[in-house]
C-alpha cells in the first residue's frame, strides 16, 4: 500500500471518511465567522479526534506539539515529516468533519511540495507560523508574506484551496522593547493580503488588546483559548474573534489527569 503522505493530490481524489478536499475547505472556511467563532480543541491522535467530533464540534484541528510528542518527538519540526503527515492522514480518515493541520513552518518543504503532501492527507486547512522552529527567531514579514502567497498559489494550482491560518509569533517572542501590537497588526494585514484566510496572534489574550487587534487586522482572527480562566469563549466571541483554538493545552490537561490517575494506582502511592 502506498503511504498516505505519498499519495497523489488532487480535488476529489480523497476517499477517507471526511468531505472531499474542495467541500472540506469550503466548509471549514465558512465556519470562520467573526463574533460566532469556530471552536477547535486541538487533537493529537485518532481517539482524540473522534472524541472531538462526537462532542459535536464541526471541525478538527491538530496540535503540532501534542502530535509530535505522541509520536515520540519534540515540537519544533524535529519529527520526520512523513511521520507527521501519516498521522494527520489517519486522523482525516477517522472523522467525518474537515481537519486542519498544524504543520509549524512547513518542515522546510517548498510551498508546492508542502501543498502536494498536505493535499494527499485530505486536510482542509493548515496552520503556518512566522518564526523559525530551528532558531526561534522571527521570520522577516515580507519573506513570510511571500511564503504564504506561494502556498496560496500552489493550493489553487492543485485545486485544493487550503484554508490557511497564519500564526503570528510576535507576542510569543516579544521582549517588551517594541510595540508588539503594531507589529502584529502589520503582519496580519500583510499575511491576509498574501492570501491567508485567518491570522493567529498566539499568546494574545488580553481582552482590550484582542479587541484592538481584531478591529485593525482586516480579516478573521484566531485566538488561543484558555481552559481555566478568562477570556471565555463567549467573551472572545463578543470581541469579534472568528476562531478559537487551544494548541497543546487540551493534551496537557489530559496528561495531567492521566498522571493523577497513575499516582493513585501506583504502589508508591499506597
Amino acid at each position: 500500500m502506498t503511504p498516505p503522505s505519498s499519495w497523489a493530490p488532487g480535488a476529489g481524489e480523497w476517499s477517507g471518511a471526511g468531505p472531499d478536499l474542495v467541500t472540506g475547505a469550503a466548509t471549514l472556511r465558512a465556519l470562520h465567522r467573526p463574533g460566532d467563532p469556530v471552536v477547535l480543541p486541538n487533537v493529537w491522535d485518532v481517539p482524540s479526534a473522534r472524541a472531538v467530533e462526537a462532542a459535536g464540534f464541526p471541525a478538527v484541528a491538530t496540535s503540532s506539539a501534542a502530535l509530535a510528542e505522541t509520536l515520540g518527538h519534540a515540537d519544533g519540526e524535529t519529527a520526520p515529516v512523513g511521520e507527521i503527515l501519516d498521522a494527520i492522514a489517519r486522523i482525516v480518515r477517522a472523522v467525518g468533519v474537515p481537519v486542519t493541520a498544524d504543520v509549524e513552518r512547513g518542515f522546510r518543504l517548498s510551498p508546492a511540495e508542502l501543498v502536494e503532501r498536505l493535499a494527499a492527507t485530505g486536510v482542509a486547512g493548515c496552520n503556518l507560523e512566522d518564526s523559525d522552529p530551528a532558531t526561534g527567531t522571527m521570520v522577516d514579514a515580507a519573506r513570510q508574506s511571500d511564503f504564504l502567497a506561494a502556498i496560496r498559489a500552489a493550493a489553487r494550482s492543485a485545486g485544493v484551496d487550503l484554508v490557511v491560518n497564519a500564526r503570528i509569533d510576535v507576542f510569543l517572542k516579544s521582549t517588551g522593547t517594541h510595540d508588539a501590537l503594531a507589529e502584529a497588526v502589520d503582519r496580519a494585514r500583510r499575511y491576509l493580503a498574501a492570501g491567508a484566510d485567518c491570522v493567529f496572534p498566539i499568546l494574545l489574550d488580553d481582552p482590550a488588546t484582542v479587541g484592538a487587534f481584531v478591529g485593525e487586522a482586516g480579516g478573521p482572527v484566531n485566538i488561543l483559548g484558555r481552559l481555566d480562566g478568562p477570556p471565555s469563549v463567549a467573551e472572545l466571541a463578543a470581541l469579534g474573534v472568528a476562531r478559537i483554538s487551544f494548541g497543546a493545552r487540551v493534551h496537557a490537561a489530559v496528561r495531567r489527569q492521566h498522571a493523577d490517575l497513575l499516582a493513585r494506582l501506583s504502589p508508591r502511592g499506597r
